[in-house]
């Protein structure tokens, strides 16, 4: 039995570019996310598919189900002056916000005497990516989850007390 658009799949992963282990949530809380609503990289979400709860598998995603190629273009040479209070190193990652309003990484490459050379690629564009992943669980979204297209287990309270056990001293009764 395959997993429908609009419900609620959890994983536990490890991913690897080659023999280094980029990225892993194994022995912490689950990747929880609504499966079709492009929350997770294509690749790994149609690998997840027809998989079973309990079933592990290693799913190799290629470059351009994953983070993309890599795009010369997305490297640019911006003036210095720009990073003013910022101790700039090579190879350190910057956070910023897009012209839309999203955010946006860039990795410094090279640092000039007036310029900066920024790179606003995935780190991992243009790798292909080996994903070892144990299926946790799957669901049927809620009514609300639906609504929001975000699973319960990724919401946060409303307030920042009611919901966390907070009890009566946060106004929740």
């Amino acid at each position: 039995m395959s997993i429908e658009a609009n419900q609620i799949v959890s994983i536990e992963y490890e991913v690897r570019d080659g023999d280094k282990v980029v990225d892993s949530n194994v022995g912490q809380a689950p990747l929880v996310f609504m499966f079709g609503k492009g929350q997770i990289i294509p690749g790994l979400e149609n690998g997840l598919k027809d998989m079973a709860v309990g079933e592990k598998a290693d799913l190799l995603v290629k470059a351009e189900e994953a983070y993309g190629e890599r795009n010369e273009e997305a490297i640019q040479e911006v003036p210095k002056d720009q990073f003013a209070g910022i101790d700039l190193e090579e190879g350190m990652t910057l956070y910023g916000q897009s012209e839309d309003g999203g955010t946006v990484q860039v990795v410094v490459k090279e640092i000039g005497e007036e310029n900066v050379i920024i790179d606003f690629n995935h780190p991992l564009a243009g790798k292909d990516l080996m994903f070892s992943v144990t299926l946790s669980n799957v669901r049927d979204a809620s009514a609300e989850e639906l609504a929001s297209g975000i699973p319960v287990e990724n919401q946060q309270p409303d307030d920042g007390c009611c919901g966390t056990g907070g009890g009566s001293g946060c106004g929740c009764h």
